[in-house]
């Protein structure tokens, strides 16, 4: 048994819809650094595990024969259905389940990628499996990008609190699980990669300006799992009306500038 706090698998319910409109993209340098670094065939697998909306899976299809989407939340798996579908992305296919207990065969992946998700699954049993679904010389990257509360300008600061106190408002303090930040820095993701077996390969970083509307950081809050509109219920208004007045100060034009961070951590299957 993990003693990394757990997760309930129901944290994303509902969100789908906001979680595909408001999640920033990955800058196209990272996905272009990654394809080179891992020096695809144009014949493989790639498996999305955890894939939300597929924020990875689609712009990766093009290097690849064949895409696994997975993850536990099915309204996420059918906004990718849907999107694949409209899109014409043949040879996509979204499937629901848990990292935990999804099945593959050995050695059928180039490349997997988990797209902000790694701390929420259980990290040690998950990178063995991801290990032995990958071919010999396969990759795995754990990608991450930065949440628009967590920087150092006035409007973050003031974001972060109001979160904060919607949070203890509505008892949703205790969503995420203490244990897991302090898991990570005793033991951070590249030691469980290489204790699982992988050649740990290093971290890339890349920064991109965003510039949010109110309207776009509402919709990113109701994409997250401490604040997704199952937790904020009939305060909606409420929330929307406090948020904007707490906002209001720092509003540049309409908009709120973050210089966001992404990166992914790369790691091979020796062979």
């Amino acid at each position: 048994m993990s003693d990394e706090g757990q997760f309930a698998t129901d944290l994303y319910q509902g969100t789908a819809e906001y979680y595909d409109r408001y999640r920033l993209p990955y800058p196209a340098s990272l996905l272009t650094h990654l394809v080179a670094g891992t020096h695809l065939s144009g014949r493989g697998r790639l498996l999305d595990l955890a894939c939300g909306t597929g924020q990875l899976a689609f712009p990766l299809s093009r290097h690849f024969a064949e895409v696994w989407a997975v993850d536990q939340e099915r309204d996420m798996i059918e906004t990718v259905r849907v999107k694949a579908a409209d899109g014409g992305v043949e040879d996509l296919r979204p499937l629901a389940s848990s990292a935990e207990t999804f099945e593959a065969q050995p050695d059928h992946f180039e490349l997997a990628v988990v797209g902000n998700a790694f701390h929420r699954l259980e990290r040690d049993l998950v990178a063995r499996r991801i290990l032995r679904w990958l071919v010999p010389g396969g990759y795995l990257a754990l990608c991450w990008s930065s949440s628009p509360w967590a920087g150092g300008e006035d409007w973050q600061r003031s974001l972060a609190a109001t979160l904060q106190r919607w949070q203890r408002e509505l008892g949703a303090e205790h969503r995420i699980p203490e244990r897991t930040d302090r898991a990570r820095r005793r033991r951070p993701d590249p030691e469980v990669l290489s204790a699982a077996g992988f050649e740990v390969c290093g971290r890339h970083a890349f920064t991109a300006k965003h510039h949010w509307t109110l309207a776009e950081l509402t919709g990113h809050i109701r994409s997250t799992s401490f604040l997704p509109p199952a937790v904020i219920g009939d305060r909606a208004a409420a929330f929307d009306a406090d948020l904007a007045a707490t906002l209001r100060p720092h509003d540049d034009g309409g908009v709120f500038t973050e210089t966001v961070s992404f990166a992914y951590d790369l790691a091979r299957k020796p062979g």
